[in-house]
């Protein structure tokens, strides 16, 4: 997630001083993103449980179900923040399989590590939490039989190059899932999505003292691409096809894209 409305990255055109000022805007941008994550991570599961009504956890298995990880496999669960979506790929793996939860808050990735350790599932312990980019996955390539990806790309700075480093370590013929805000191309629909946020969204978050962190979503989400765009970005990334699916009418959305 984001911590302020916009996240600049200056885009002047041509010249080697240009692209450093795009390297130290990208740089600033994560590093805010990165400072918010670990502010919000104390409370982060229970406002996800408050302000979806305990829908996000529908979502998360939708996500999973279709990413077609299976008994055995080795799988990642990238920007896996508190660790929802890790756990439950742990559950479709088991205990012979493997589990990698990448992020880069240290923060959140504490309170992953302290929920695996509260829990009795054997299967939990093939979980590693792995503190990393997205940009730059620390794995070789055609790794991982499943990828999923839950909040997490909206939030990426380079979302075309995370998305081609998903293709990279993913195996051929695999699945990655991910799952989102959607970004309706229906009025009505970012009518309401922005009512939610307003009304209901950012004042919870106050409750929390982290209205002003949330207050990001509704720019994070009218600078995120939609559901067609999503699918072109996944064949200009290296899959081989991707379709969008929109959930919760229309609110939220899957992408299930297969190298």
């Amino acid at each position: 997630m984001a911590s302020s409305l916009h996240f600049p990255v200056l885009c002047l055109h041509g010249g080697r001083l240009n692209r450093d000022r795009r390297t130290r805007g990208a740089t600033r941008c994560s590093s805010e993103r990165q400072a918010l994550f670990g502010r919000i991570a104390p409370v982060y599961d229970n406002l996800n449980d408050l302000l979806s009504l305990g829908q996000h956890r529908i979502w998360k298995r939708m996500a999973v179900s279709w990413s077609g990880a299976k008994m055995g496999d080795c799988v990642l669960d990238l920007c896996c923040g508190s660790g929802d979506l890790a756990f439950l790929l742990s559950e479709k793996v088991g205990p012979h399989g493997r589990v990698t939860g990448l992020d880069f808050s240290k923060e959140q990735l504490s309170v992953a590590s302290s929920r695996q350790r509260s829990r009795a599932k054997a299967c939990y312990k093939n979980i590693e939490w792995v503190e990393g980019n997205a940009l730059e996955l620390p794995f070789p390539g055609s790794y991982f039989d499943a990828i999923t990806i839950g909040y997490g790309l909206r939030n990426v700075v380079d979302k075309p190059k995370a998305m081609r480093e998903m293709c990279r370590v993913v195996k051929r013929g695999c699945r990655i899932c991910v799952l989102d805000f959607n970004k309706s191309t229906q009025p009505s629909t970012t009518s309401f999505q922005e009512w939610m946020i307003d009304n209901i969204v950012v004042p919870v978050a106050t409750g929390y003292g982290l209205g002003k962190d949330y207050e990001y979503l509704k720019s994070s989400i009218n600078e995120f691409l939609t559901g067609k765009e999503l699918e072109k970005l996944a064949l200009e990334s290296g899959f081989s096809n991707g379709k969008h699916y929109e959930i919760s009418g229309g609110l939220m959305g899957i992408l299930v894209a297969t190298r």
